[in-house]
């Protein structure tokens, strides 16, 4: 209803991660810019936290739109995985083919192998290879030990996974956990994206109503963002 009387053509403010909204602030830009220094940076864990609705989703979209050519991307949104499935799911996220014999039923191993293989013969054609986790705070422990141990997966010159995860702060507080202590001191890169300031919150109004089409003067007072900056 809002959107035809103000003569929108979107809804400006809906909840959907769509890059085309993202308000780039210096800390989102600085968050994007180390989730593409992490492309190249040849194995370890990139992370990148922040609260709820602080942009880490929508961060990670546009990354995505803007990953090179050269790299193979696996994203996986849904980390309530186990071990297995997190296997399986990370071969099918790059298109690793198995067998369809009646009865076959691939174990751990038989992904970890395959996965080696597709990450060599990637490497000798000269791409890279990154795997995506968002809402990784969901990680159980014995899936971050297994991810772990797939940074081991490499050659003599270089990691051939790099692993990129995207999670709420109390990420940060499970990877201080003395047994993940061996995964803690693979993390190369750590970004934490903080609230925005009200400046950054106006600007932040007037680019999405922008984008949705808004022509006319934004409809917020200074009050009124002041007012959504404290309760944001």
């Amino acid at each position: 209803m809002y959107t035809k009387f103000f003569r929108l053509d979107h809804a400006p403010f809906s909840i959907a991660p769509d890059p085309r909204y993202l308000y780039m602030s210096d800390s989102h830009r600085e968050a994007l810019a180390h989730l593409l220094y992490g492309v190249n940076i040849g194995g370890g864990f990139v992370l990148l936290t922040g609260e709820i609705g602080t942009g880490k989703t929508t961060v990670c979209r546009c990354f995505l739109e803007q990953i090179p050519d050269n790299c193979n991307v696996a994203y996986i949104f849904n980390p309530k995985l186990t071990v297995h499935e997190l296997l399986q799911t990370i071969c099918e996220e790059f298109r690793i083919e198995f067998g369809h014999d009646a009865g076959y039923q691939p174990t751990a191993k038989h992904y970890v192998d395959a996965l080696n293989d597709f990450l060599l013969t990637s490497h000798a054609q000269g791409k890279n290879s990154v795997l995506v986790i968002d809402e990784a705070q969901n990680l159980a422990e014995d899936v971050l030990e297994q991810l772990r141990l797939l940074t081991n997966l490499e050659t003599n010159e270089r990691k051939l996974l790099q692993i990129i995860l995207i999670g709420q702060p109390e990420l940060r507080d499970i990877l201080s956990d003395p047994r993940l202590e061996q995964l803690a001191q693979r993390v190369i890169a750590h970004f934490h994206l903080g609230p925005l300031t009200v400046k950054e919150t106006a600007h932040y109004i007037i680019h999405r109503l922008s984008v949705a089409g808004l022509s006319s003067s934004p409809p917020f007072s200074r009050r009124a963002v002041q007012q959504i900056y404290e309760r944001t």
